[in-house]
């Protein structure tokens, strides 16, 4: 059974923006992509940059690919998976988002 966290509501999310939410204990970058009902989340922690950044970047796409783009150092990481375009060793942690009746929720399950 997956234990889902309560972030924030459809509507609070700012079309291709993202939050930081506390999910478990662990920073999560939560995005709304597009004005769709299209979220993901995946580890805030910029592993290049050394900080809790990633809910700030900037929402693009490279090719079919949804990406944020780190303020800090501008490496491109895949909402759908986290692996970093420009550094194949480097992944992060993706997780599970679902919309409840217009409420976005993330599982710490990866």
């Amino acid at each position: 059974m997956t234990d889902w966290t309560t972030v924030c509501s459809l509507e609070d999310l700012v079309p291709d923006t993202g939050v930081c939410a506390l999910v478990e204990g662990k920073q999560v970058a939560v995005f709304r992509f597009g004005d769709g009902e299209t979220v993901y989340a995946i580890s805030n922690y910029d592993p290049f940059g050394k900080a809790n950044v990633l809910s700030r970047g900037i929402l693009g796409s490279i090719g079919e690919r949804p990406v944020v783009a780190s303020p800090l150092y501008k490496q491109h990481f895949d909402l759908t998976s986290g692996e970093c375009l420009e550094d194949d060793a480097v992944k992060l942690e993706h997780f599970p988002v679902r919309i409840e009746n217009g409420i976005v929720q993330v599982s710490s399950a990866a």
